[in-house]
């Protein structure tokens, strides 16, 4: 895996996301840095029929190949959900997501 330094000072807050972003949970709060970690918990059918409808949209692949792979993801996706709050993220709907950041910006965070 890479690695490349980003800086965050003056910044209040800063958020990773992506399927990667619990890789650094652990280090984060190791430096002080973690005030929350999230990984999204939504219902599996409605993410399959997101990711297909804009697959089929931008004409990623064969229609075939794009059902064939969402049903694969679709049923890896506990397993992914594990594997991040494994490392240390705190599974959540999107609304408690949101309400958390809009914790932290308003200065009452919610730390892990």
């Amino acid at each position: 895996m890479a690695t490349r330094p980003f800086v965050v000072d003056g910044s209040p807050i800063f958020v990773a996301e992506g399927i990667f972003a619990a890789e650094i949970v652990a280090e984060c709060r190791r430096r002080g840095l973690l005030a929350g970690a999230y990984a999204l918990r939504r219902p599996r059918g409605a993410t399959f029929l997101r990711r297909l409808a804009r697959d089929l949209a931008e004409q990623r692949k064969a229609p075939r190949v794009l059902v064939r792979r969402g049903i694969t993801l679709l049923r890896a996706e506990p397993a992914v959900l594990r594997r991040q709050t494994g490392l240390g993220a705190e599974a959540a709907r999107a609304r408690e997501v949101l309400r958390g950041v809009a914790a932290l910006l308003a200065g009452h965070p919610h730390r892990s």
